[in-house]
């Protein structure tokens, strides 16, 4: 048996409730929940908040321990609300001409379309490319085919952009099919067209490993893999991508504005160089307090680590529902495990069973305690650094229908 990498007692987890969607919404550990009393045993009494330990403290840490998790520098590093947020401080920011265009792949979250979609006014037109044969999204996404390993989606992106392309943005890790795209790959491809990668990474963010090689910007809410509560997560920004965008205008992102020796209405100051400009104010210290503490967890035992187990867990899972109905699915995801393209959630395709049959699944694994979500036509499975091999015995015993 193997251990966790991240100790199952650092969570509130119970027999009652095996939860596997942190794709959805991930747990927050013992000591966030401690952070965040102690920040608002602080508020009620205000006389006790420090200036540099918790006002710019806190926020500087965060920063710190995001830039770690992913393999940045903390000066790249915004704080910002949601993923969404973050994507609409770059499509807002961007230096944008009429005629210019976004291209995304077919089936984007949401959170990575309108921030696009909303440039239509300015002439920027937002341009979606179907990932392998038979992809299909919106009215059709429950007649997709779901992706083999034979499909080559990096391909039909290179090969979709164009003279007017300006931004290529995608999501690390897509959420309804779970497939992990090479970034590595398209960012190499994008900066030899003079295209800027822009990635949506909250469904691989803390449970895989991240590349920023050829990235220009990597968004990310805190409440999925990040395990803390939703409301706050980060923007990285490339530095000259983001010499590029426009300053956000609030009141801390220029030089010196926490110097209070100097007048505030003194506005003859240059915007920060580093993330802090594009962060919309006074930073969010209650989030802040708990996504820290979630990130040091993260990074005590090791993103790559946490990857290895989640990897582990998914190819014992698949193991366990080979003789099983599944066993079509099994072998395309088998297939995805070994080429390193799944993120932290393994997605069985409905298989043309229906929304019908596969809701009535869903509430078979509830009346169970296992707690797992369906997407456009997808069973998704998620597995992190704190879950252990019984529980992944018991989503198989679930899923085959015997007793866990």
């Amino acid at each position: 048996m193997t251990t966790p990498p991240l100790n199952p007692a650092l969570f509130h987890l119970d027999r009652e409730h095996l939860w596997v969607m942190h794709c959805a919404e991930g747990p927050v550990p013992r000591a966030a929940m401690r952070a965040v009393r102690a920040f608002m045993q602080k508020e009620l009494q205000p006389w006790e908040m420090r200036w540099e330990e918790d006002f710019l403290g806190i926020p500087a840490a965060v920063r710190g321990e995001a830039a770690a998790l992913i393999g940045g520098r903390a000066e790249d590093i915004s704080l910002t609300p949601t993923t969404s947020s973050a994507l609409v401080t770059v499509a807002q920011g961007f230096p944008w001409s009429p005629g210019d265009e976004v291209l995304a792949p077919l089936g984007e979250f949401p959170s990575n379309a309108w921030p696009w979609l909303a440039l239509n006014q300015r002439g920027v037109a937002f341009r979606e490319v179907p990932l392998w044969e038979g992809h299909r999204a919106g009215a059709e996404a429950w007649t997709s085919l779901p992706p083999t390993v034979e499909a080559d989606p990096e391909a039909r992106l290179i090969a979709a952009i164009g003279p007017r392309t300006r931004i290529l943005t995608l999501s690390w890790v897509r959420f309804q099919d779970g497939l992990k795209l090479d970034l590595r790959r398209l960012g190499s491809a994008c900066r030899e067209r003079g295209v800027h990668l822009v990635v949506d990474g909250i469904q691989g963010a803390g449970a895989v490993s991240l590349d920023l090689e050829g990235l220009s910007a990597f968004a990310t809410g805190g409440y999925k893999g990040l395990l803390a509560p939703e409301g706050l997560g980060f923007l990285w920004a490339d530095e000259p991508f983001r010499q590029s965008l426009s300053p956000s205008g609030s009141w801390l992102s220029v030089e010196a504005a926490t110097d209070f020796s100097r007048p505030s209405t003194d506005f003859h100051r240059a915007w920060l160089a580093d993330g802090r400009s594009l962060e919309a104010g006074g930073p969010n210290l209650l989030h802040a307090s708990a996504l820290l503490e979630s990130l040091r967890l993260l990074n005590g035992a090791g993103v790559s680590v946490i990857a290895a187990h989640v990897a582990h867990l998914q190819a014992r899972l698949l193991d366990a529902l080979e003789d099983s109905p599944w066993r079509t699915e099994c072998v395309r995801l088998k297939a995805l495990l070994k080429a390193d393209r799944l993120g932290p959630f393994l997605a069985l395709h409905h298989g043309g069973d229906g929304q019908t049959r596969m809701q009535a699944l869903l509430q078979s694994g509830y009346r169970r305690g296992v707690f797992a979500s369906v997407r456009e036509g997808y069973l998704r499975i998620a597995f992190h650094g704190f879950h252990t091999e019984a529980d992944v015995d018991r989503v198989a015993a679930w899923l085959t229908g015997t007793t866990s």
